[in-house]
């Protein structure tokens, strides 16, 4: 069985196409997670500390919130909302997980990975979707 707009959620209403700002958030979400991983490695063998690290993780949350929020807010993005509430879900627990300290901080670069696969996935559904558009505009 093929996917089409009328079985597949994600490919709801597809001449409006998929906003900017969602596309450039699963873009720069897969980016900047693998830059945290980049950072991690510096502070643990190199010499940059943590600080830079705790930065970036922050800023992740405004790409993770606003992947949330259109999935939950804009209809025709309903069908991103579980991998987009399961990237929330991650990345609070990565906080936690950091916050908390100790023993935690085991499961955080794993947490951190499941957090990354999950950027990829909700990315390629959305190129999928994008393409779909430029496809839908084109006939």
């Amino acid at each position: 069985m093929s996917m089409t707009a009328s079985n597949h959620d994600t490919f709801r209403d597809l001449s409006s196409g998929t906003p900017a700002p969602f596309t450039v958030a699963a873009r720069s979400l897969p980016v900047v997670l693998g830059l945290q991983f980049l950072l991690a490695g510096q502070a643990l063998y190199g010499e940059i500390g943590w600080g830079a690290h705790a930065i970036v993780g922050g800023i992740i949350s405004l790409p993770v919130l606003g992947l949330a929020g259109y999935a939950l807010l804009v209809r025709r993005l309903r069908g991103f909302a579980r991998w987009a509430c399961a990237l929330l879900v991650l990345y609070l627990g990565q906080v936690g997980l950091a916050a908390t300290g100790g023993a935690a901080l085991a499961i955080h670069p794993f947490n951190a990975a499941l957090l990354l696969t999950a950027s990829l996935v909700l990315l390629f559904k959305v190129e999928r979707r994008n393409a779909r558009c430029v496809n839908a505009q084109s006939v």
